[in-house]
């Protein structure tokens, strides 16, 4: 009989668990400031944002596409729900309801030119990616919105101890994904797609509208973080979303997801965002130079798609 230790083993978030487990007894033993209050708090704020571009990322990748526009699209949200506040006036409620529109629909305009030209999802979103960038400097010349409503800022400055209260919406969105990919008939054909997209037509799964609903849902979580973003920042910066590529496909990948599509995991990616903030602030308490971080995410998206690809011709083989 398998023991609850071997059946816990063997779940691919077991060793990203271990690597956190380790990670954190290592630095609260190296580091007094790393346990603080303060640290924690530091360490929760800064991976909310991740997160959501995280999940944003991981959709596309369930249906074997890739969304390189993630960044671009966040920045223009971010410029255009402060732009709102700021200059429009609008209450925050309607400004963040527009900004997840315009989210929305920049990645329904990526999954319907994807699915119509039949051209690669990479090859669209890179194009795309340039237009919302250039919009967004169109729109602010490179000047960032600052007068943003003080209920605004407070929400993304408040805590209660070390919890953020900027860390709920990204808990909530993780929920929503977990029930949407496990329970709803869109979330199961959406991982159908990815795994093999012509068994899925022949069983009547409409591949194309699948692909635009992750698109388009990619586009709404890219939003969502900006949105979190500009709370966690305080003013809308035309640069948000510049830097969220390589964490988009970091985490994702570093939990376990295929390449090729129709296997996610909402728990490993959160994991896997987990040890990047883990290893982020370990390298700042250590004072090691910022740019080893870069080197340290590259490694270990390569150490992921190895160990992905060694799985996958085990499989094979078995």
């Amino acid at each position: 009989m398998i023991s609850l230790f071997d059946r816990i083993l063997a779940k691919e978030w077991s060793a990203l668990a271990a690597a956190i487990i380790a990670g954190t007894i290592g630095l609260a033993l190296t580091s007094p400031a790393f346990l603080t209050e303060f640290n924690v708090y530091v360490m929760l704020r800064s991976f909310c944002v991740v997160l959501v571009v995280a999940f944003a990322q991981m959709l596309t990748l369930a249906v074997g596409q890739l969304n390189l526009s993630i960044g671009a699209l966040g920045g223009l949200v971010a410029v255009l729900v402060g732009g709102m506040m700021e200059k429009l006036g609008l209450p925050i409620p309607v400004a963040i309801l527009a900004g997840l529109l315009v989210g929305a629909a920049g990645g329904l305009a990526n999954g319907l030119l994807t699915v119509r030209t039949g051209i690669n999802g990479f090859i669209i979103t890179l194009a795309t990616a340039s237009a919302f960038t250039g919009i967004n400097l169109g729109i602010t010349e490179s000047v960032p919105f600052y007068d943003m409503p003080a209920a605004f800022v407070a929400f993304g400055s408040a805590r209660f101890s070390a919890f953020p209260y900027l860390l709920i919406p990204p808990v909530i969105v993780a929920l929503a994904l977990g029930l949407f990919l496990a329970r709803t008939i869109p979330g199961r054909q959406l991982l159908a797609v990815g795994g093999n997209p012509h068994a899925a037509e022949l069983s009547g799964i409409p591949k194309d509208r699948i692909v635009v609903l992750a698109h388009t849902l990619s586009g709404l979580l890219s939003a969502v973080g900006a949105i979190l973003a500009v709370a966690q920042l305080g003013s809308a910066q035309p640069t948000i979303g510049a830097d969220w590529l390589l964490m988009s496909f970091a985490a994702p990948i570093i939990g376990g997801a295929a390449l090729t599509g129709g296997h996610i995991s909402v728990a490993s990616t959160a994991l896997a965002v987990v040890l990047i903030v883990l290893i982020q602030n370990g390298m700042v308490l250590a004072k090691v130079d910022p740019y080893w971080v870069q080197f340290m995410l590259g490694a270990l998206i390569l150490a992921a798609v190895g160990l992905n690809r060694a799985r996958a011709l085990r499989a094979e083989r078995s």
